[in-house]
């Protein structure tokens, strides 16, 4: 999976940028400010249709304009597969691939396997359960296929669930449906993402050891509910609970990664740098874990790649990234931070970003 060509049309500060022959390993510096992020967005625009700055599209369209687009080029086993993804203010989103209209992000995701490495990557140690749920579901949508449609199955029974729970009289026969929906697609959901967290966590724990010593570390799986009880039985004994409050207590909906550093939250106890580290290690497990799984690989982006990392953690995650000989997209001020962290053999690309105008240097 490499992006050969990437043309960009009124991404924030970016009006029209044209990058070429792009490179595995493409370095972007600049000042802050310059629009090397708006870059990184832009490759996730088009693997996504959406940004990493921000739920709302809109703001990521040029002020002067109404719409913008991102096109790119992507080579795939030796073949070529144009993408555009577009956005207007007023006509909402438009996706193509090879000339065809998708109807969905899913179907586009497929195409562009990519991970984030920005300060928002902090929120798998710090932020809610829902976060770790993305980052977890995000593995097992690449590598299991039939994970997308149980998702949606697994949603649709709880929102049908809470609608009930919300009412003040519930009809038991509709009540004994959705339950038995919710169960059965629960458990199949659990299933993914059990065996999925199984085989990453012995390549989480290898990478983590390439780029720091950290006894005392554990990651555990928590399903949603409780190990001892089924979820049918849990559904049956919580239900005057969950129709006070209107929702649905047990369940796939509330699965979490508790991440746990001598049994406390690893957030609170490790150092930022300590911090950076440990969710580099999971967002790029994860790309070594598609690799082994479907032969697949991952484009990562890397916003501010040494902010927080001295040179000898940064050569060491960016040897991980070689490794996997993957695409990479980073930015960072000065370019000269990375010198010696890349082989003489790998490819490299510098660009510097100034005013919205991207050169190659």
């Amino acid at each position: 999976m490499l992006i050969h060509r990437l043309g960009i049309t009124d991404v924030r500060n970016l009006r029209q940028v044209q990058l070429g022959e792009l490179a595995p390993i493409n370095i972007f510096y600049g000042v802050n400010g310059s629009g090397k992020s708006s870059i990184l967005e832009s490759v996730h625009f088009l693997s996504l249709a959406k940004s990493f700055r921000s739920h709302k599209l809109n703001p990521i369209i040029n002020h002067q304009a109404d719409r913008c687009i991102v096109f790119g080029e992507v080579f795939s086993n030796d073949s070529v597969i144009p993408i555009g993804v577009q956005r207007s203010k007023k006509e909402g989103g438009l996706i193509k691939v090879s000339g065809k209209t998708l109807r969905s992000v899913s179907e586009l995701a497929e195409f562009i396997p990519l991970q984030t490495i920005n300060s928002d990557t902090f929120r798998l140690l710090e932020g809610s359960p829902s976060v770790r749920r993305q980052f977890l579901d995000w593995g097992v949508f690449h590598v299991e296929h039939r994970f997308h449609d149980v998702w949606k199955d697994t949603q649709r029974s709880l929102k049908q669930r809470n609608t009930l729970l919300r009412h003040g009289k519930i009809d038991p026969q509709q009540l004994a449906v959705w339950n038995s929906e919710l169960v059965k697609n629960g458990v199949k959901l659990d299933s993914f993402r059990q065996h999925y967290f199984e085989q990453l966590i012995p390549i989480f724990e290898k990478t983590l050891n390439s780029l720091l010593q950290l006894e005392g570390l554990t990651v555990k799986y928590f399903r949603g509910w409780d190990k001892e009880k089924s979820l049918e039985v849990l559904l049956q004994e919580n239900f005057l609970k969950e129709q006070e409050q209107g929702r649905t207590l047990s369940g796939p909906h509330r699965a979490d990664i508790r991440i746990r550093y001598k049994g406390l939250n690893a957030s609170e106890m490790l150092s930022r740098g300590q911090q950076k580290l440990v969710v580099c290690a999971l967002r790029v497990a994860q790309g070594y874990l598609l690799g082994n799984v479907v032969g697949r690989k991952c484009v990562f982006l890397v916003d501010d790649l040494p902010a927080e990392l001295d040179q000898e953690h940064r050569q060491a995650l960016c040897h991980l990234l070689e490794e996997m000989d993957c695409q990479v997209f980073l930015t960072c001020v000065d370019h000269h931070d990375l010198d010696g962290c890349w082989s003489n053999n790998t490819k490299t690309k510098l660009f510097h970003v100034e005013h919205g105008q991207v050169r190659a240097a």
